[in-house]
């Protein structure tokens, strides 16, 4: 039956032969398809070329790349390093025998955070000031002794010496506590108030003790020594009250130069001409 309703069909192919139909692209998108591998080719040894060109100037290789060295202890950095955004580390360490250098064009700043993310302390190097903000701040010696610290109650110095080189010295605008103060050797110990009163106070007792030189002390108003429950001691081969009063000469034409001191219920000292007997009564006028 399927012969007998197309007998044209296979009559025409037998007649004519088989008909060939080429397939695949000519002419001119043969040409672009040639064009467009070759340039794709001539991509990829440039970017092979380019690839192996980076690896060589940034030095990869399998531990790093660069002065970056992947190790077992860490990250370790060869020569000097630069970081655009923060830097988060548990140690930073220089090699051994060499120094570790922290350089910035404005200010290098350390902050030690809580688990809140919370600032507790804070050490700012800056072009004009270093600051460190913290509740305590010391410095020790490599074996453990404390030299200096300041907190909001006091600040303690445990150095043996205390020196200042200041050229006018040291000011204190309010009280201090030390249980010796001290010039360096052929230097002048000086304890000055230029506006208001000084006062010297002690427990037990003050010592005054110029080895090799002599003492001084001068007041504008008045110099008053005071002990409550002990003694004033003035020990010296000689004692000058120069400019002391001298009261009236009890007998007339009189050149005695030997004086009694007389002092006044008011603390105030004179000098009257010697006698028998004592004269400071004769000459209480002066106490006036």
């Amino acid at each position: 039956m399927p012969q007998e309703q197309y007998p044209h069909r296979s009559t025409m192919q037998t007649s004519e032969g088989p008909q060939v139909y080429k397939v695949g692209i000519y002419g001119w998108r043969k040409r672009c398809l040639y064009f467009f591998v070759l340039l794709l080719m001539i991509l990829i040894l440039v970017n092979l070329a380019m690839t192996i060109w980076i690896l060589k100037v940034m030095n990869f290789t399998i531990d790093g790349m660069g002065n970056l060295r992947i190790t077992e202890k860490g990250l370790k950095l060869e020569g000097d390093s630069e970081f655009l955004k923060p830097l988060y580390a548990k140690e930073i360490r220089s090699r051994p025998g060499n120094p570790l250098y922290f350089q910035s064009a404005r200010n290098v700043t350390v902050n030690i955070l809580n688990e809140k993310t919370k600032v507790l302390t804070r050490l700012v190097t800056g072009p004009q000031a270093v600051e460190a903000h913290s509740q305590k701040f010391e410095v020790k010696t490599l074996s453990g002794k404390l030299l200096f610290s300041a907190d909001d109650n006091e600040v303690v110095v445990g150095a043996e010496r205390l020196r200042v080189l200041g050229a006018e010295g040291t000011v204190f605008p309010k009280s201090i506590e030390t249980p010796n103060v001290r010039a360096d050797p052929f230097k002048e110990l000086r304890l000055e108030s230029p506006t208001r009163a000084l006062v010297m106070e002690a427990p037990k007792g003050i010592e005054i003790n110029a080895e090799a030189g002599s003492l001084k002390a001068t007041c504008r108003t008045e110099l008053r020594l005071e002990s409550k429950d002990g003694e004033i001691t003035l020990n010296s081969a000689k004692i000058k009250l120069p400019n002391l009063p001298q009261g009236s000469s009890s007998s007339a034409g009189s050149r005695q130069k030997i004086y009694e001191l007389c002092v006044c219920p008011n603390g105030r000292l004179f000098l009257s001409q010697a006698g028998s007997s004592s004269t400071c009564q004769i000459n209480t006028s002066i106490c006036l």
